[in-house]
This record gives structure tokens, C-alpha cells and sequence, in this order.
């Protein structure tokens, strides 16, 4: 939608920011059921993928719940989830991601690539940089005064 004389652009705000969250999500989702995984599994997959050195469970809970701000219980048993289908590991008293979780994200993420280019695909470099300075600052903002709720 663009904006004209009759009709401004829209303001960014919560609801704006929620419903694009979750058009996305939603897309996500389905491309992920379709590899029999979830929102919850790949985010836990990319951060065990992605970290420098190997996370102890604890340690990857708390980076995913820092992520998600879900429940550690269905984090821990998100994770023993996929200790079951073996797209995670133990080595010791870490996780790792094993071969078949590498594959999983990398096919998930095959099928995301065409979709994602389409979704953000001609969006001015300055609107998504000034979009992005926004939702840090939201993000900064949103993290902190649940912060300040929970303590």
C-alpha cells in the first residue's frame, strides 16, 4: 500500500508491528510443517547451530528464552524433543546439532529463501534500515519493561 494525498502512509505501532510479525510467523510455520518441525524447534536448532562453542541445555534455554520469552519447561522439553529425533546431541554436559538438524534448517531455509525474497524484495535500503533503528529500539524498550515486571 503506498500513501497519497487521500490515504497517509500508516504509522508503525503495536498492532502494525504484531500483525507483521505474525503474517511472517505464519509463513514460517507453514514451510516448517511441512519438514515436520515448529517455530519453537527451529529457533532452538539455529541457536545450537549458530553459537560459537556448544551450549550446556541450561545455557541454550536461557538464549532461547531470552529470544522467545517462553516458559523454560516447554524450552526444556522442546529440546528433549529433538535430542529424540536426534537433530540434537549430547557431547558431555553440552548440545550440539547433529548432521540431520543442519540438514532440517538448511531445507527449511531453501524453501523460506524464494518466499522471503518476495516478501521483502523492492523495499527502499533506507526504509528498512530506518525500520530496522525502530525495532531495536521497540525490542530495547518492550525487553526492558518486562524486566522491570518481572523482577
Amino acid at each position: 500500500m503506498t500513501a497519497s494525498a487521500s490515504n497517509p502512509a500508516p504509522v508503525a505501532d503495536a498492532r502494525a508491528l504484531g500483525l507483521a510479525h505474525y503474517a511472517a510467523r505464519g509463513v514460517l510455520e507453514h514451510v516448517l510443517a511441512r519438514h515436520g518441525a515448529t517455530f519453537q524447534e527451529q529457533v532452538a536448532l539455529r541457536a545450537a547451530i549458530t553459537t560459537d562453542a556448544p551450549l550446556t541445555p541450561d545455557a541454550l534455554i536461557d538464549q532461547i528464552r531470552d529470544s522467545l520469552k517462553a516458559d523454560p519447561a516447554d524450552i526444556r522439553a522442546t529440546l528433549d524433543g529433538l535430542l529424540d529425533r536426534q537433530l540434537l546431541a549430547t557431547d558431555g554436559t553440552h548440545l550440539h546439532s547433529t548432521d540431520a538438524g543442519r540438514a532440517l534448517l538448511a531445507a527449511a531455509g531453501a524453501d523460506t529463501g524464494p518466499i522471503s525474497a518476495r516478501i521483502w524484495g523492492g523495499i527502499p535500503a533506507e526504509d528498512l534500515a530506518a525500520a530496522g533503528r525502530v525495532l531495536d529500539l521497540v525490542a530495547e524498550r518492550a525487553n526492558a519493561e518486562l524486566a522491570a515486571l518481572t523482577a
